[in-house]
């Protein structure tokens, strides 16, 4: 008897009317959102324009999702296209059925698109989202988890998840409880995420290092994970399609790291040319206007100057005498100077 176990959804679906409502899908909506919010932070942080990220996303969700179900309907094709099997369910995507190696493929030539078209590199977007991706992914799991699909083997841990009958193996129909490997992968993307975050602050990765680092570490944790399911997959020398998947792909990601890191190191200065356009015109802007404010004089100096150069004229003429033509009391003494002489000494006539 099982004392703690992790319970399933007893229904994937709530039908609000004849509308349907799919946890699935509600999963993927949702990381699909938080990958474009968190990635448009960061690609503002780097220098590039806001909607950017969502912009380009309207392409790479969309080649994102044909690509995942096209590997998932291709590697598991008997599902679809063999005997008492209808085709029409391989269109059915809300029922699951998501390959993240065709998503992340397939999204990356949406994105490669999308870039081009605004003249964007796109190592650096990649940069940008590779956490918000890593997010996505772990909400996105939890889809799994509403469809009670891609578990692990039994268990009797405190952490089991509990299987409803009609969704457990035909080699294991009386066992209850799994191991919730999309909980087990849903933690491992946000620790990747978390890692990715660190390690780009710490060491400026650029030129798509960043994303390189994502999927190597992610493929790390995918091919145990892996190991440990229990639903049908093919096998190719013993193991199943998607560790060998796995591997490949983490060899080619840190062949990318090591050779990216050699040959352009650093990380790159403008990511996004208009925006950096945009940004200097802007600051040509400011400081011209900074430059008009200091080269003219304020109002109340204007006015101060003019009062400095009245009060001068004003002290002046309150100086000059009221009345010009009135003779001053200095000039009296010289008009009495010719009657002096003609008086002679003394006072008497003058010499004849």
């Amino acid at each position: 008897m099982e004392l703690a176990f992790i319970p399933s959804p007893a229904h994937g679906v709530v039908h609000l009317g004849p509308i349907p409502l799919r946890g699935y899908a509600f999963c993927i909506i949702i990381g699909v959102f938080v990958a474009v919010w968190y990635g448009n932070k960061r690609w503002i942080a780097r220098g590039g324009g806001a909607g950017t990220v969502a912009d380009i996303a309207v392409w790479a969700v969309p080649f994102g999702l044909i690509g995942g179900r096209l590997y998932h309907v291709i590697t598991d094709y008997e599902l679809y296209f063999t005997d008492g099997k209808d085709w029409v369910d391989a269109f059915k995507v809300w029922q699951g059925g998501l390959g993240i190696w065709g998503a992340i493929a397939f999204g990356a030539l949406g994105a490669w698109i999308g870039c081009r078209r605004r003249g964007i590199a796109l190592p650096a977007y990649a940069d940008a989202i590779a956490p918000g991706i890593a997010f996505a992914q772990a909400i996105g799991r939890w889809g799994n988890w509403f469809n009670q699909e891609l578990y692990g083997g039994p268990t009797t841990l405190p952490w089991g998840l509990k299987i409803d009958a009609s969704h457990r193996p035909d080699t294991t129909p009386d066992l209850a409880t799994y191991h919730p490997t999309f909980l087990y992968e849903s933690l491992w993307c946000v620790g990747v995420a978390l890692l990715v975050i660190w390690a780009d602050r710490r060491f400026k990765l650029g030129h798509g290092r960043a994303f390189a680092l994502y999927v190597a570490a992610y493929t790390v944790g995918r091919a145990w994970i892996e190991h440990m399911r229990v639903d049908y997959a093919h096998h190719i020398l013993g193991m199943r399609l998607n560790d060998w998947t796995a591997i490949i792909v983490f060899a080619g990601a840190v062949v990318y790291l090591v050779l990216s890191a050699r040959m352009r190191p650093g990380r790159e200065e403008t990511v996004e040319p208009v925006a950096a356009l945009d940004g200097q015109a802007d600051a040509q802007a400011d400081a011209q206007a900074d430059t008009a404010d200091a080269a003219e004089p304020p109002a109340d100096a204007d006015a101060t100057a003019k009062d400095l150069v009245k009060e001068p004229a004003a002290d002046s003429a309150a100086d000059a005498p009221d009345d010009p033509a009135e003779p001053s009391q200095e000039a009296e003494p010289a008009g009495d100077e010719p009657s002096k002489a003609a008086a002679g000494p003394a006072g008497g006539p003058a010499a004849s």
